[in-house]
């Protein structure tokens, strides 16, 4: 085709547009923006998940993890364990239904294991040297950020084994050894030392050891307890014990019957448990009801669908020897569970309590300047610094939900702190971008595509095993999932605005560089970002 007969908007003929500068008419005018996509808004362990679901869509998982351990050096553990809030807010829930992120994420941590990946460690040793005080998810994640900025790191652990709560509290089936095992070693290689069995009592014995900071890190190990009147008490065991002892291969004889007395994961992981070491019933036994319950609905689901009762609104008021004498609740206008005064009997040979923990402080009482609260929660900054300079906590140890994901941002959090402070500069996150809505985005333009469902154990193996329940995802359903992705409020490169461009004014810079605009002839119309899928592209006035 020649020029004369060519459009006449794209023709470089005088008198054409090319030549004629239309952007002198314009009111508005499209730039490329990025915005905040939701579920990286909401990750407690700080991920950015859209950057690394671009790269799995490609089918580079290498690329994809080397990302994901930016910010997370335990994928194949959070893939498994985490309560995945980021599907929460993921905005493909409202078209059909939410990536199933932590899926992906858990491919490429077990792909990485397979495949024997190391991290990208740059930086240059500091000199510096910092003590970590506990080897749960927030202690070996601060481990590894540190690691990678150059410090030389100790960790210290009270108990025999690394992993904390995700070892003694976090059954096999939710999360196999193996990969646990092989997380915590790749941190290990990077030149962390690991003192085992070695329980920290003296900071500032610590500190004159020649530690530059400390970072706190203690699991909530001891489990609460409740008076409850007891004519003859029978077996009554703490979960937080009873799971530490399945670890080691220590666990007592339960007896046929068991009660667990709680509403939270761990009461419904302890029940779960019981079924598995043999107990024909397993009840738990909560004063609130399902709606007000702190465990996960999941994770009621799967202990019911196990052969686990739960005795909704009641609360147990006597025991005598097997006999446990229950009141009924009902709930209040104020949603406080209120009691009735009708009461009802139970039998089982052995009660687990599963009313939460708390964390041991007593090393740190004598610490000048460190404040603990009377919920046993240490006081820091914005830092995560203590009132001693240089004594930083997180994890258990500081007021937030306790999980093994916000432990792991904790340690990054920490880390990054500790750095700065080592450094003598102060640690300042970039600006957040805008939050990516969904009514920002064009969902037309994407297909529909069914979640994919990962296959579970067969139930009699979960009832009598320890085995993993939950499977993987295959490689093909992993590029799939990841393909899901809207890549909310940032640009993915579709094309679509360098198409319906009327001027040609959008111009292509080439694989991974994205576009710009030649506003000497863009009109100002406005189409590409009324056709731009992920709401990538926002018009603004004219200025001057």
């Amino acid at each position: 085709m020649n020029d004369a007969v060519k459009p006449f908007a794209i023709t470089l003929d005088p008198g054409s547009s090319k030549l004629n500068h239309t952007g002198s008419w314009r009111t508005e005018r499209p730039v490329y923006v990025d915005k905040l996509p939701p579920c990286n808004n909401q990750c407690p362990a700080g991920e950015n998940i859209q950057g690394w679901l671009f790269e799995a869509e490609s089918g580079d998982y290498e690329a994809a993890w080397q990302i994901l351990m930016r910010d997370n050096p335990m994928p194949a553990v959070m893939g498994r364990v985490c309560y995945h809030s980021c599907e929460t807010a993921c905005n493909r829930a409202k078209l059909d239904e939410a990536v199933s992120i932590h899926a992906v994420e858990r491919f490429l941590g077990d792909y990485a294991i397979e495949k024997g990946l190391r991290p990208a460690v740059s930086a240059d040793p500091s000199g510096k040297r910092v003590l970590v005080i506990g080897a749960g998810p927030s202690g070996l994640s601060a481990a590894y950020h540190l690691t990678r900025m150059g410090h030389a790191v100790t960790i210290r652990e009270a108990g025999p084994m690394a992993g904390g709560m995700m070892r003694f509290g976090i059954p096999k089936y939710r999360l196999p050894r193996a990969v646990l095992d092989a997380e915590i070693a790749r941190i290990l290689d990077m030149g962390v030392t690991l003192e085992l069995n070695t329980k920290v009592t003296d900071i500032e014995a610590a500190f004159a050891e020649g530690f530059d900071a400390i970072f706190a890190a203690v699991g909530a190990h001891l489990a609460k307890r409740i008076d409850i009147p007891a004519h003859a008490a029978g077996r009554i065991l703490d979960a937080v014990s009873l799971l530490e002892q399945v670890e080691t291969g220590a666990a007592p004889a339960l007896g046929r019957r068991v009660i667990v007395y709680g509403g939270g994961n761990t009461a419904m992981d302890v029940a779960r448990s019981a079924r598995r070491l043999g107990a024909e019933e397993a009840m738990i036994v909560y004063r609130r009801s399902r709606k007000e319950m702190p465990a996960h609905e999941f994770e009621a689901r799967e202990a019911e669908d196990e052969g686990v009762l739960i005795h909704w609104l009641r609360t147990i008021k006597e025991i005598d020897e097997t006999r446990f004498t229950v009141e009924k609740m009902l709930i209040d206008a104020e949603g406080r569970p209120q009691p009735t005064g009708e009461f009802e009997t139970l039998e089982a040979d052995t009660l687990i309590l599963a009313l939460g923990q708390d964390v041991d402080t007593s090393f740190l009482t004598r610490v000048a300047g460190v404040e603990i609260a009377k919920d046993g929660v240490v006081g820091v900054d914005a830092r995560m610094m203590t009132g001693r300079a240089g004594l930083f906590a997180g994890g258990d140890m500081v007021p937030a939900e306790r999980t093994v994901t916000v432990g792991i941002g904790h340690g990054k959090k920490a880390a990054r702190h500790i750095d700065a402070w080592l450094r003598g500069a102060a640690y300042g996150a970039s600006e957040r971008h805008p939050l990516a809505e969904f009514e920002g985005l064009n969902t037309w333009y994407y297909d529909d595509a069914p979640r994919s469902v990962q296959a579970e154990l067969a139930m009699v193996r979960r009832q009598t095993s320890f085995d993993e329940v939950v499977e993987g995802l295959t490689e093909d359903t992993a590029l799939y999932e990841a393909r899901r992705c809207l890549s909310c409020g940032n640009c993915f490169e579709c094309d679509n605005c360098f198409g319906v461009c009327p001027d040609n004014a959008v111009i292509k810079l080439g694989p991974g560089n994205r576009f710009r605009i030649d506003y000497d002839f863009c009109k100002g119309c406005g189409l590409c970002a009324a056709e731009c899928p992920c709401g990538a592209i926002q018009m603004v006035p004219e200025i001057g």
